[in-house]
């Protein structure tokens, strides 16, 4: 089992920045899809941007050119760095990790991100 620990949430004006790290311990990444989910109040939990092992990444429509994922599988970490927020990117960020071939999927307690003047 992965354990998994994320930083970096806060609140931030619009047009602001943040960065959101998400470490990951118990077991080595390299072989994990990692990415970050959101979900904002009474929304189903949605795909943010993933990463895979050998680092391509994937993303939401909403947030292209805004948000850029990062692994770095040495430090066992992925972050997500975050431009241009808007409010409408209010939500607690989760990171995930799923094992390439057992699909298995580990979840981290998630951190707020609020956007707002």
């Amino acid at each position: 089992q992965v354990q998994l620990v994320e930083s970096g949430g806060g609140l931030v004006q619009p047009g602001g920045s943040l960065r959101l790290s998400c470490a990951a311990s118990g077991t080595g990444i390299s072989i994990y899809i990692m990415g970050w989910y959101r979900q904002a109040p009474k929304q189903p939990r949605e795909l943010v941007e993933m990463i895979s092992p050998d680092g391509k990444g994937r993303y939401t429509d909403s947030v292209k050119g805004r948000f850029t994922i990062s692994r770095d599988n040495a430090k066992n970490t992925v972050d997500l760095q975050m431009n241009s927020l808007q409010p409408e990117d209010t939500a607690v960020y989760y990171c995930n990790v799923r094992h390439v071939v057992t699909q298995r999927d580990s979840w981290g307690q998630g951190t707020r991100v609020t956007v707002s003047s």
